[in-house]
């Protein structure tokens, strides 16, 4: 009997330094990293979500559904944390001799929600009912502290995505962006205006995504604005810059997309999503030829000079886009992003589903193809 209940506390007490390890993780801890449960508590989430917000209901219907996806998910870890926490200390009382198990449970939630209704005898007991009484209230202080850093990556990431709606159109096209940029008189400024800010952009995505990776499913304020069909935009643009215009070649854009294809790979290699880290430049991608083709149309027919040697700008801007191609449209399945050119409509049809274990990328994930600059 003794062995059994020396046996009950140690599974107990490990079921809460399990626990705090994964609150620790999720909300403390600034790398690319989360537990097992935090990431299998939003992976059930989202199964529940998606019994109502099927691929056959209207994008309409299933993005006011999933609005509330990534802030329910948050509400809920929370609260399984506080229950596993109770469930560990009750082992652990039960143990210290806390007879009927029904006792223990109620000692457990009296110290661990600091009621005071209950408490329990003696030195040890009274010492493991403090101990649990503070982590009731560590896990509190951590929540109310997380989410206002939540919110405010989200604002400043949004910032950005709403000006491009004044740039891009909505959904967002880099053939509306350029041809705005022409008619304005800022084709020599696209650098600077555009470029110089989104790779900054890139880099805080980056950052607070995969340390805060809830921030990927938090929808825009407007139904058809996302950040991710906006990432895949400025990349389009600065892919199209970089190959396809005629104009002084400019480092930023290429500096730019690199930072951009990079930071998307990052989030994907958080979620466990498959791509091929050195892609050869000649490779398949989702644009065709003749997409490029239309594009190039619509952009002579504004008054865009571009390069003379249509195929081998088709092949400079392929190169380009196989960095980011698989990255972008996986991202967007992800997520189930609103409609948008280029990148939510070549999404998978299936969609992509994050893993709940997830296996450790190779570094080589950080190369990329320096053809691209040929």
């Amino acid at each position: 009997m003794i062995l059994i209940r020396v046996v009950v506390a140690v599974l107990g007490f490990a079921l809460v330094v399990w626990t705090i390890g994964s609150a620790v993780k999720t909300v403390i801890l600034p790398r690319a990293t989360s537990s097992v449960l935090t990431r299998a508590t939003f992976i059930n989430v989202r199964r529940v979500f998606d019994l109502f917000a099927g691929p056959r209901q209207s994008f309409e219907f299933r993005d006011r559904i999933l609005a509330m996806y990534s802030p329910i998910s948050l509400l809920a870890l929370p609260a399984l944390w506080v229950l596993l926490v109770g469930a560990g200390f009750t082992g652990v009382f039960w143990g210290l001799g806390i007879r009927p198990w029904s006792e223990a449970v109620i000692i457990s939630g009296s110290s661990l929600l600091t009621l005071g209704f209950d408490r329990p005898y003696g030195l040890v007991r009274t010492t493991v009912s403090f101990v649990e009484a503070g982590i009731g209230l560590g896990l509190v202080s951590l929540m109310i502290s997380y989410l206002p850093s939540i919110y405010a990556n989200f604002s400043r990431r949004e910032a950005l995505v709403g000006m491009l709606e004044v740039r891009a159109g909505l959904p967002p096209s880099p053939t509306e962006l350029l041809v705005r940029y022409e008619r304005i008189g800022w084709g020599d400024r696209i650098h600077d205006d555009l470029f110089t800010r989104w790779e900054t952009w890139f880099v805080e995505v980056e950052e607070s995504h995969t340390s805060q990776p809830s921030l990927v499913f938090f929808r825009s304020p407007h139904p058809q604005r996302s950040w991710i069909t906006a990432a895949g935009c400025v990349l389009d643009t600065a892919a199209i810059v970089a190959s396809t215009l005629d104009r002084k070649h400019e480092p930023q854009a290429d500096i730019m997309l690199r930072t951009g294809f990079l930071s998307l790979r990052r989030i994907c290699d958080f979620y466990g999503i498959d791509y091929d880290p050195d892609p050869a430049p000649d490779g398949p991608i989702s644009i065709t030829r003749s997409d490029f083709d239309l594009l190039c149309t619509d952009l002579e027919a504004a008054g865009i000079a571009l390069k003379p040697d249509r195929d081998q700008a088709w092949r400079d801007f392929s190169g380009w886009r196989i960095n980011y191609d698989t990255v972008l449209t996986s991202l967007c399945s992800l997520i189930d992003a609103p409609p948008s050119k280029w990148s939510s409509d070549r999404a998978p049809i299936k969609r992509i589903k994050p893993r709940v274990f997830r296996s450790t990328r190779n570094q080589a994930s950080r190369t990329w193809s320096t053809r691209s600059f040929d």
